[in-house]
């Protein structure tokens, strides 16, 4: 994966300056991602009277209304309330994927793809995607534990039917760090992707570093930290994350805790 400079998303970050924008132009850079002000209007409209409908009521107008600011949208679709979305016209959804409520999906970027989601994916309470011009793809049967968060400055993707447990991180950039007297905010962002294969386990507030893959049917412990690609089939724990076993040689019966214990 080939190391993004991040000036592209420095960019983004200079639509707010006044100086150059107007507020309202800002606003929609930032917000809606979508030039004109019927685009702007619509995006406004459908958040306004749709985002905090409570109960099935409010389940079933999302699942009609926000199909117009979408990019595409499946059936079956259920969105809790107070999700909030940023350049939605980016954001694709498989069938009947479920969102709970206080999603955040930010698709934000100059020329990114965005984030696609795939049939039957389930995304926690809590739990936030931002693309920071980057891509998220989140295969089938995908299921994000609440409080979850997946950053991207390049491209994060995470295999099918794997789990993430509650508040698991998956870091795809970061700041660079050379210039000791220029703030960190201003220096270039870099992002060189994250892969997460199929059929994986990703346990509670691990994390998972810029760069790295997990293989498929792989499980990575409770609090973890994976700085270097881990193997398929590989159960790793500690910080930084290591290998333990091999899950094909894994006795029936045996844990993930019984691993984290050693």
């Amino acid at each position: 994966m080939e190391q993004d400079s991040g000036k592209k998303y420095e960019l983004i970050q200079n639509t707010l300056d006044k100086g150059k924008k107007s507020r309202l132009s800002a606003y929609s850079d930032l917000i809606v991602g979508k030039k004109g002000f019927l685009a702007f209007l619509k995006y406004e409209i459908i958040t306004a009277l749709f985002a905090n409908c409570p109960g099935a009521a409010g389940i079933f107008l999302r699942g009609i209304f926000y199909r117009l600011i979408f990019k595409k949208m499946g059936k079956g679709v259920m969105i809790a309330k107070q999700v909030t979305l940023r350049h939605p016209y980016k954001i694709s959804l498989g069938n009947n994927v479920i969102i709970d409520e206080n999603v955040m999906l930010d698709a934000k970027g100059i020329d990114n793809k965005g984030i696609e989601i795939g049939d039957g994916a389930f995304l926690g309470r809590n739990t936030i995607i931002s693309c920071k011009n980057g891509n998220v793809v989140l295969h089938p049967k995908v299921n994000l534990g609440f409080n979850s968060y997946i950053v991207s400055l390049n491209n994060v993707e995470v295999g099918e039917n794997t789990l993430f447990a509650a508040y698991t991180y998956v870091v795809g950039g970061g700041h660079m760090s050379d210039e000791i007297y220029v703030p960190l905010r201003d220096q270039d962002t870099h992002g060189l992707g994250i892969k997460i294969g199929r059929d994986s386990w990703l346990g509670a507030k691990s994390i998972i570093m810029d760069g790295c893959s997990v293989g498929d049917y792989c499980i990575i412990g409770a609090g973890a930290i994976v700085t270097k690609n881990i193997p398929d089939y590989s159960i790793a724990v500690g910080t930084p994350a290591r290998v333990v076993k091999d899950r094909r040689t894994q006795k029936t019966g045996d844990s993930v805790s019984s691993a984290e214990d050693k």
